[in-house]
């Protein structure tokens, strides 16, 4: 981050310098590691106190931070601790922000799965559906009674009746009993 300084900074010695260019530079890398920023700092001295202000844009937000203190040091470093919240909290929004639109089109896309399936579930239940049975064609003609005999645990048997000569059909009820169905 190249930094930019402004204002009466003759009692700030190097060493102090350094150490707020460490920060400034780890505030970098929490912005952004891939762009040139550029920061402003502008001291100034207001009777007894320092005033420190660092202006910074990143992505089209000005953030500032500003500090006051009697002593110099402390003032550039309450500003820039101050700027590191504005930072992390940017941050933040930009990883909600980018977050938010993939979920987004998560939730769109199983809306719309789960409309697809209930309109095909519609369409087969409009749909009336056949179930083809094989019946056997050389089978002799039997009585209500043998055919209750030979129901053997299904649920229907079609077959001729042997006084009628007509196809009949026996279903099994829920309810255990049974319905005759004559052709």
């Amino acid at each position: 981050m190249k930094v930019t300084y402004k204002g009466k900074l003759d009692t700030l010695i190097p060493a102090e310098r350094r150490k707020l260019d460490a920060k400034l530079q780890k505030l970098a890398k929490v912005v952004d590691g891939r762009e040139e920023r550029e920061a402003h700092f502008v001291v100034t001295h207001e009777r007894q106190n320092y005033r420190a202000e660092i202006t910074v844009n990143i992505r089209d937000h000005v953030l500032v931070g500003e500090g006051a203190a009697p002593d110099l040091y402390t003032a550039m470093s309450s500003a820039v601790e101050k700027l590191d919240k504005q930072v992390r909290k940017l941050r933040a929004k930009f990883r909600d922000t980018r977050r938010t639109p993939d979920q987004s089109l998560r939730a769109k896309a199983a809306e719309e799965e789960a409309e697809e399936a209930m309109e095909e579930a519609a369409e087969e239940a409009a749909e009336p559906q056949v179930f083809r049975v094989n019946h056997r064609a050389n089978q002799k003609p039997m009585t209500l009674e043998e055919a209750l005999l030979a129901m053997e645990g299904r649920n229907y048997l079609v077959y001729r009746d042997a006084e009628t000569d007509r196809l009949s059909v026996l279903l099994r009820r829920e309810d255990g009993n049974f319905d005759l169905v004559e052709a």
